[in-house]
């Protein structure tokens, strides 16, 4: 693990256990609303000690990071490309969940000699956020935390079907939620609310492209996740049959031979 700082305010990045070379080829990790680096663990190690660079960041005012959460997308994307820069790389792998992936989106089409390529995990070009959820997450985060966990996992996944034994993924989910600071959760899901822009990021981005979708995701459906593939010149999709929002935690292998396929070669 590594701190750093952009604009003044120390970040927090986690390795995989393995410290950061210049040499490696860089895969950046973007978690999503209300979450950190943490629910990259699984994806994180496997690559670490497989010959990348990883950097799974906390953004501003979540998990160790400090600062405030940043309230829009471009804001998020534009901090992404300063903090590229300042952990000393030219260039990277970028892949994102959720909040995460519009963001590697913007920055992408934004500054598209920053990224190799691209992962988009639980994504689509617009992320709509139901008023119920985003009241809640300002005035009741126990409320907001029961609907995304109650809408972000399977069914299977709130049963306890998962490959790694003994892993309590909606428990898991909910406990990370619920560590957020205040008022960071509601800034997340405004940002995604209100962005307007991904069909545009879309089509400017030329770098290789996957969005990596839950077949049964009903926070991003896989039929959106699909639309944002075909807006990506040469996109490609991944439809993982049954699962849900939450993919790293759920399909744990299958997002990481994505971002093991996607940034294969790229040094």
């Amino acid at each position: 693990m590594s701190e750093y700082v952009i604009d003044g305010h120390r970040v927090f990045v986690a390795h995989g256990g393995v410290a950061p070379d210049p040499a490696r080829p860089a895969v950046v990790l973007v978690h999503g609303a209300g979450m950190d680096h943490s629910v990259w663990a699984l994806q994180s190690r496997a690559l670490a000690h497989g010959g990348y660079s990883v950097l799974a960041v906390d953004l501003p005012g979540h998990g160790r990071s400090e600062g405030q959460a940043l309230t829009s997308i471009a804001a998020l994307a534009e901090w992404l490309d300063r903090f590229i820069a300042t952990a000393g790389f030219t260039s990277a792998v970028v892949a994102g969940h959720s909040m995460g992936a519009l963001a590697a989106l913007e920055l992408a089409a934004r500054h598209p000699g920053r990224v190799r390529s691209l992962v988009l995990v639980g994504a689509a070009a617009s992320m709509p956020v139901h008023a119920d959820l985003i009241a809640a997450a300002a005035e009741e985060l126990p409320a907001a935390v029961a609907m995304i966990t109650a809408w972000g996992f399977s069914a299977d996944a709130a049963l306890g079907g998962n490959p790694a034994p003994g892993l309590w993924l909606t428990g898991g989910g909910s406990r990370l939620l619920e560590r957020s600071r205040p008022g960071v959760l509601h800034a997340d899901l405004a940002a995604c609310n209100a962005y307007g822009g991904g069909e545009a990021a879309a089509a400017l981005v030329r770098c290789p492209a996957v969005v990596v979708a839950g077949g049964a995701d009903r926070m991003s459906p896989a039929k959106a996740g699909r639309a944002l593939a075909g807006l990506i010149p040469g996109g490609r999709v991944q439809v993982l049959d049954g699962a849900g929002h939450m993919l790293m935690a759920e399909r744990p292998e299958a997002v990481l031979r994505a971002l093991k396929d996607y940034s294969a070669g790229i040094g």
